[in-house]
């Protein structure tokens, strides 16, 4: 990706991630699905098993397997005005002029945003087992910020740099 030219438009999903949750989304689907076809065949003294309990076990699987997949809705999209950030749990929408710098350590598993303020935003879409796609994904957030910052006046410099 050139630098001259910035992207018009990034989005980055954990694509290992959401391939190894979908795995794991049909197993517990299948190993649910086999337990409640095996109930009618288990003999207990004090509890009988009926098509209820199978339905509500293959439902219990089918709502397991739903949990398992929620964890990979982790989304990143920018374009020239700003980012948007949806981990698991939490959103974010910044303007570029709030991101200080795209940061993805050598040792890290996912990206994260240094924000102006001094906090850190984590990026868990983007994910070191990704390999090339988060590198192509780290560089594209990059050009997009120093376009955006581009246009930013020069700060004077500082007496003191705390």
């Amino acid at each position: 990706m050139s630098s001259l030219q910035a992207p018009v438009s990034v989005s980055i999903v954990p694509r290992r991630l959401r391939q190894a949750l979908a795995l794991l989304a049909v197993i517990v689907v299948v190993v649910m699905g086999l337990v409640a076809l095996s109930l009618p065949s288990t003999t207990n003294t004090v509890v009988e098993y009926g098509l209820l309990d199978q339905i509500a076990i293959a439902g219990l699987g089918l709502v397991l397997a739903g949990g398992v997949l929620f964890f990979g809705r982790s989304r990143v999209d920018a374009d020239a005005d700003g980012v948007r950030i949806r981990n698991i749990l939490v959103h974010h929408e910044l303007r570029w002029t709030a991101v200080r710098a795209v940061r993805f350590d050598r040792k890290s598993y996912w990206g994260s945003l240094l924000l102006e303020n001094g906090d850190e935003v984590s990026l868990l879409a983007l994910q070191s087992f990704d390999g090339e796609t988060s590198v192509r994904g780290v560089e594209a957030l990059r050009v997009l910020h120093a376009a955006a910052r581009a246009k930013d006046p020069v700060r004077p410099p500082l007496l003191y740099d705390d």
